[in-house]
């Protein structure tokens, strides 16, 4: 990538794309949405782009994956889409409820999941516009966009994506399962905006899963707020598996209130860069979080995920677990903090990284750390980056087992702590065996032509 292109030219390349665009960009959205847009403009124009002076951004040098030719659509792909020919789940037959995102946008189907009567399920857009109130109350209220100048960006071109919505008391009869399709004949610039509230006692397990369709390069900027009322339920699952010409950019921000319990397991097969950015509030007594996350790559991709556990409010705890397997000349980052505040009495809070190399020229920087001003806490913190075990693997040798079959299992054993903690019994199967493929690099995306 060309790097002789000041970052400030970016930032105003940027500017000037929606500036020529905003007209189009408002009148194709509710008045929710575009109430934000001034203040992420503003927000944008300071913040720009994070560079590496940025301790969060450090290892990851977000503007180069910024810069390129990519179209970007502001309405809706007019083209009906035929799953069963144009798309190759390598998760197929879940017992899942589906709603598809097809660059960004929200896509009716036919098939309406049958719900427990209160639970919405619908896109961003029309969200901010039947149902104004709930929308208010929550969106753009946890993603800061004074913090971050790619939050300011999601939220300044923000037009689509998935609205769920459960009342007191409700939870998926089955979970729900989240397609987004990247699907596009050239290089193409996608913004995705979720919205998840979930009211006091309600449960849902939901599976995202993000795939490119075409061979061609996708710059995709995600947020998804999730909200947990007291006492609910959320476990969310994302397959991060694209082309290796993509980008993706993911934050996560979860606002939990009193006793509520969030779980979240994000696998990373492919991508050329991936970036997920995870940022918890547990702001209520009882509140508890655990967030778990492995990544693989090889070749020269890059794979970067960013804690920000805030704990807010006494008796809360917390568990973090990210595992990455390198290969090649891929890279790694993690970098993950664990904010105690002052009130936060009785805190438990646990932070670990653990990764693998797989050869001379993979590289892996993690930074795990605390920030404790409450007096009565337990919390720790630590990574290891390393080869495969010899002691291990000799023994397995011994045993009669080849040295490459010996390998594979010293892996899937590395792995499969992450993956075992799978919510859907189905899904986690499939995911096993997606994982054990890849590591014998026979996965690649799931789908090799555009139609």
């Amino acid at each position: 990538m060309d790097q002789s292109v000041p970052q400030t030219d970016l930032k105003q390349e940027i500017l000037t794309l929606f500036e020529r665009n905003a007209g189009e960009l408002e009148s194709l959205s509710g008045g929710p949405l575009n109430r934000f847009r001034p203040a992420a403009y503003d927000d944008f124009n300071r913040l720009g782009i994070p560079t590496a002076k940025n301790e969060a951004y450090k290892y990851t040098p977000i503007e180069n994956y910024l810069r390129g030719e990519y179209d970007i659509e502001f309405k809706a792909n007019p083209f009906r889409i035929n799953l069963k020919e144009i798309f190759r789940c390598d998760i197929p037959e879940l017992d899942t409820d589906v709603v598809l995102t097809l660059n960004g946008f929200y896509y009716p189907t036919d098939q309406t999941p049958a719900l427990p009567e209160g639970i919405i399920i619908c896109s961003l857009n029309e969200a901010s516009v039947r149902y104004p109130d709930i929308f208010s109350e929550h969106y753009s209220k946890y993603a800061d966009t004074s913090a971050d100048g790619l939050i300011a960006m999601n939220t300044l071109f923000a037009q689509d994506g998935v609205f769920i919505y459960l009342p007191p008391g409700k939870e998926f009869t089955r979970p729900l399962q989240v397609i987004n399709l990247s699907h596009s004949l050239n290089n193409l610039r996608i913004t995705r905006r979720n919205l998840i509230i979930a009211s006091r006692d309600s449960r849902a397990n939901i599976v995202f899963c993000d795939h490119t369709l075409c061979n061609q390069g996708y710059l995709t900027n995600s947020l998804t707020e999730v909200v947990l009322g007291e006492n609910a339920h959320v476990d969310l699952a994302r397959i991060q598996n694209e082309n290796n010409l993509s980008s993706h950019i993911d934050n996560l921000f979860v606002h939990q209130l009193r006793n509520s319990d969030f779980k979240s397991h994000t696998i990373t097969l492919h991508a050329g860069m991936s970036r997920n950015n995870f940022f918890v509030s547990l702001n209520e007594p009882g509140a508890n979080c655990n967030l778990n996350g492995l990544f693989l790559c090889d070749q020269k991709q890059h794979v970067a995920n960013f804690v920000l556990m805030n704990h807010k409010s006494p008796h809360c705890t917390s568990n973090q677990l990210f595992k990455g397997i390198l290969d090649e000349e891929s890279t790694g980052t993690f970098n993950g903090k664990i904010h105690v505040w002052k009130d936060a009495q009785k805190t438990q809070a646990y932070q670990r990284n653990n990764n693998i190399l797989l050869s001379t020229t993979a590289r892996m920087n993690s930074k795990p750390h605390l920030e404790i001003y409450a007096d009565d806490v337990k919390c720790s913190h630590g990574a290891t980056t390393g080869q495969i075990d010899n002691d291990a693997l000799f023994y397995l040798r011994t045993r009669g087992i080849s040295e490459k079959e010996a390998k594979h299992l010293l892996m899937y054993a590395f792995a499969n702590e992450i993956v075992s903690e799978i919510f859907v019994d189905v899904l986690k199967t499939r995911i096993i065996h997606l994982v054990e493929k890849r590591l014998r690099r026979e996965l690649m995306r799931c789908n090799y032509g555009c139609r």
